[in-house]
């Protein structure tokens, strides 16, 4: 029984937003163009579980470059209708399209010159009648078992305000550079760090030329504690790498290391990444090649960076 409640709910909310999709026309462009124009901010508006969704778009939008805010109408109309200015545009939400503190807003509204939008279930409801874009959220039925509790009709206007914020999004050529920038930390920072924000780079750096001795490649790489280090010709361009394992295994077979040069000593092809690969692309590589540094070199094959595993390990937990 309750399994089946379950997918009856699952089910009447996806063909209410098939629906939805089905019917969505011009208007939802005008919808776009006013969110895409507006030289303020989106201001979402609606009460009780419309609330709730206008809160959720309103985030949507910020995290997607199009300032936003949550104006409770109820507050609205004792003071907090001064989050409105000039060149904003309202959005508002109602299953109804007769919620009294709502319409209380719109002389208001209409005063500033603040276009209007409204998700409605009633698109022939008294504030329709006032909207300058209506867009029609309506819903066959509620997914609830009573009819009563809002179910189908906030699930459409939350993915109707997702469908807006993208189709804003893409009108703006808004980039995943510009998303990176708008969330610096948390796990989609993290997911969308590139390399060269992380790895290490300048004299941090372990680097010997081909004719250095060993001697003082051991030394290099015990000072920059890397466990590595690169080998790199007179332009700074990678040839090769030596890690702590092969010093470790060609000491086994020749107690005068110490005397060869870094070029008889390296592993001429040392795995590498690009700049600006994303850093869980280059964690990813490292686990699967299981080694714990990898060598940045840049498009001319120069190197600019070294990134380790335990960097990145930490960077994930304080992210």
């Amino acid at each position: 029984m309750t399994l089946s409640l379950a997918r009856r709910v699952l089910q009447v909310e996806a063909d209410a937003i098939l629906a939805l999709s089905e019917r969505l026309d011009d208007r939802f462009d005008q919808a776009v163009a006013l969110v895409h124009d507006c030289g303020g901010r989106v201001v979402v508006t609606g009460m009780g579980k419309s609330g709730i969704v206008c809160r959720k778009i309103a985030a949507t939008l910020n995290s997607t470059g199009t300032p936003s805010l949550y104006l409770n109408p109820a507050e609205a109309v004792h003071g907090d209708l001064g989050m409105v200015v000039s060149g904003d545009v309202v959005l508002a939400i109602s299953n109804s399209g007769k919620t009294r503190e709502l319409l209380q807003l719109v002389e208001p509204i209409k005063r500033l010159g603040a276009p209007l939008i409204a998700f409605l279930g009633d698109t022939a409801s008294p504030l329709a009648e006032v909207a300058d874009v209506v867009l029609d959220v309506s819903v066959a039925e509620e997914a609830c078992p009573l009819q009563l509790a809002p179910t189908a009709s906030t699930t459409v206007s939350l993915a109707l305000g997702d469908a807006l914020a993208m189709a804003v999004l893409e009108r703006k050529g808004f980039t995943e550079d510009d998303f990176r920038e708008l969330h610096p930390r948390g796990q989609l920072g993290f997911k969308l760090l590139r390399v060269a924000d992380v790895m290490h780079s300048g004299d941090e750096v372990p680097r010997v030329r081909a004719e250095t001795l060993m001697r003082d490649v051991i030394y290099e790489m015990s000072r920059k504690g890397l466990g590595i280090t690169s080998v790199v010709d007179g332009e700074g361009k990678l040839l090769g790498v030596i890690s702590d394992g092969d010093l470790r295994r060609q000491l086994e077979k020749d107690d005068r290391l110490v005397d060869k040069l870094a070029s008889q000593c390296m592993t001429g092809t040392p795995v590498t990444v690009d700049p600006q690969e994303a850093a869980t692309a280059a964690l990813s590589l490292m686990e699967q090649k299981k080694i714990t540094v990898i060598l940045v070199p840049d498009e001319n094959g120069k190197l600019i960076g070294a990134l380790h595993l335990h960097d990145l390990w930490r960077m994930g937990q304080y992210f």
